[in-house]
């Protein structure tokens, strides 16, 4: 099986180091020549720089990691190709072009699963468990905080000149930190209407936002928050529910889950041995490969990564616009 990546920023060097890791030898890259990590990994590798010649070499699978603004260039030609895609979150920065990536992939039988790979996280899939168990009974309103010091990402690099960084790329704390608006509809359901805040509260001389406050009602009546932001140090991720019988914690520091019943014993879940970040990462690429095979349905599909996209506009239409936006 040959797999095409096409950017190769810091995610597109891990995707190669991962399919190394499981044994997929036979890898060609699409790029920019832009990057400012080191090429010596990618030595001995066909590489080019236009998307048709890449199509030309007839790669059946395509990992698409360049800049969020750029995906759908990247995704429809290889769309109409008829091959299997894992499209990196968000999507796209907009709605533009969308249908026909729906349209392309629909045509060609091609198969996109979205890169959210949180949802592959032991700790959020034993949130799930829990939560479809009835373990803290209805649940009635959650939240979730991620904040994580924009600079320490690519140290390697000046962090203004990264797509996180830069509104042409699709840059934004909204945006580029969307994975809790996705994990919040897989774990909790639809979302109806949501409200937003967001603004540039620290000293890193972005163009984008970098703090913001996000409101969301649930078509089940729950409502939820979510803090994103660029600044904090040291950096905190973690998400709470609460329902009717108790409350479930996750922290992504360990990735542990905490389970506070009403009225039962307080119990803890760790992450199995060997977890960390990586393991995250890997395991996406297996599914991926369960679904070229025809083995395995998208965990996060094409119109996932769609809702989620929506959720994040409406975020920023909220906060340009200054009211409530129904989803």
């Amino acid at each position: 099986m040959k797999f095409l990546i096409a950017g190769l920023g810091s995610i597109g060097r891990r995707h190669l180091r991962n399919l190394k890791a499981l044994g997929v030898e036979d890898i060609i890259f699409l790029r920019s020549h832009r990057s400012t990590l080191p090429d010596e990994e990618l030595a001995g590798y066909l590489v080019e720089t236009e998307i048709f010649a890449a199509l030309a070499h007839q790669p059946q699978a395509v990992i698409i990691s360049n800049p969020t603004a750029l995906h759908l260039d990247i995704a429809i030609p290889v769309a109409k190709a008829g091959c299997h895609i894992l499209l990196e979150k968000p999507i796209s920065n907009s709605l533009d072009r969308i249908e026909e990536l729906i349209n392309a992939a629909q045509k060609s039988g091609s198969r996109i699963l979205v890169g959210y790979q949180f949802r592959f996280h032991p700790g959020l899939l034993r949130v799930k468990q829990l939560l479809d168990e009835g373990a803290i009974g209805k649940p009635y309103s959650a939240h979730a905080h991620w904040g994580e010091y924009l600079p320490s990402w690519h140290p390697w690099e000046d962090y203004r000149h990264g797509y996180s960084a830069r509104s042409d790329l699709g840059g934004g704390v909204i945006l580029t930190l969307s994975h809790p608006l996705d994990y919040f509809r897989w774990l909790l359901g639809d979302v109806e209407a949501i409200w937003a805040f967001a603004d540039r509260l620290g000293t890193l001389e972005l163009d984008v936002d970098d703090t913001a406050e996000i409101g969301l009602r649930f078509t089940n009546g729950l409502l939820a928050s979510l803090h994103l932001d660029y600044n904090q140090r040291p950096s905190v991720h973690n998400l709470e529910i609460i329902g009717t019988e108790g409350i479930v914690h996750w922290d992504n520091a360990d990735g542990r889950v905490t389970l506070c019943p009403a009225d039962g014993i307080q119990q803890i879940f760790p992450v199995p041995d060997g977890f960390e970040r990586n393991t995250l990462f890997l395991d996406e690429l297996r599914h991926f490969i369960q679904i070229i095979h025809g083995d395995a349905d998208p965990l996060c599909s094409l119109d996932d990564g769609i809702v989620a996209l929506k959720l994040c506009l409406a975020a920023l239409n909220s906060a340009k616009q200054g009211k409530l936006i129904h989803v």
